[in-house]
This record gives structure tokens, C-alpha cells and sequence, in this order.
């Protein structure tokens, strides 16, 4: 009973865990529909470095450093930022030694950069 295939795009039971197949079909499906999307529009290179900086300035704008591209507006959370920060912390923990040195370089330093500015903020 437990070994039996579901055709591809059908929901999963709660807790019950997609099979090998249903990963590869579902991710070949998802490469064929964003290649599309992707022509139309073209966004930043998806790599670390990119990845940093998006969480980066998340954090700048949860501080209102900078205004929110979304509504054009400045505004504060400081809880949010702390939070992103956090996760900034826990990918530096969890890719230690995995790091090419650029990649560790600009996540130290934006991870130094965050927190000074998170403590001016809290003054």
C-alpha cells in the first residue's frame, strides 16, 4: 500500500512524504515552467553571494534604512530585522567550511555591518 505511485501533481496526505519520483517530476516540471518566465523577466543571477544580499537588505529595510520597494514607504521593525539577522547567523553556522573565501568575506562582513547598524537603531 505504502508503495504506491500517485500520478504526478496530486496532493500529498499531511505528513506523508513526496517519493523520489514525485521530487524529480516535480522539479523537471517547475525548470520547464520558470524557463519561460525567466526569458520575460530577467532577475539577478541566483548564486550565494546574491542570496546575502537579499537577506541583507531585508534587514535594511526592516531598520528603515531604506524605504520599502514594495510600498515606496520607510518604516521600522526591529523585531524583523532582528530575525533576519538571526538567519543570517545560522547560514554562517551552517555553511562554515563550505564557503568559497569571497562568499565567507561578504557574509562576515554583512553579518558585522547588520548588527552594528541593529545596535545604533536600539540606542
Amino acid at each position: 500500500m505504502g508503495d504506491e505511485q500517485k500520478p504526478f501533481g496530486t496532493e500529498q496526505q499531511p505528513g506523508e512524504e513526496p517519493s523520489k519520483t514525485e521530487h524529480k517530476e516535480a522539479k523537471e516540471a517547475y525548470q520547464a515552467a520558470s524557463a519561460e518566465k525567466k526569458k520575460k523577466s530577467p532577475l539577478p543571477k541566483v548564486d550565494f553571494n546574491t542570496f546575502v544580499l537579499s537577506l541583507s537588505s531585508s534587514v535594511m529595510v526592516h531598520l528603515g534604512e531604506v524605504n520599502d520597494p514594495g510600498t515606496g514607504e520607510s518604516g521600522q521593525d526591529l523585531d524583523m530585522a532582528r530575525h533576519t539577522i538571526d538567519m543570517l547567523d545560522m547560514l554562517e553556522k551552517k555553511t562554515k567550511g563550505n564557503l568559497d573565501p569571497d562568499e565567507e568575506r561578504l557574509l562576515k562582513n554583512v553579518l558585522f555591518e547588520m548588527r552594528m547598524k541593529f545596535i545604533q537603531k536600539t540606542k
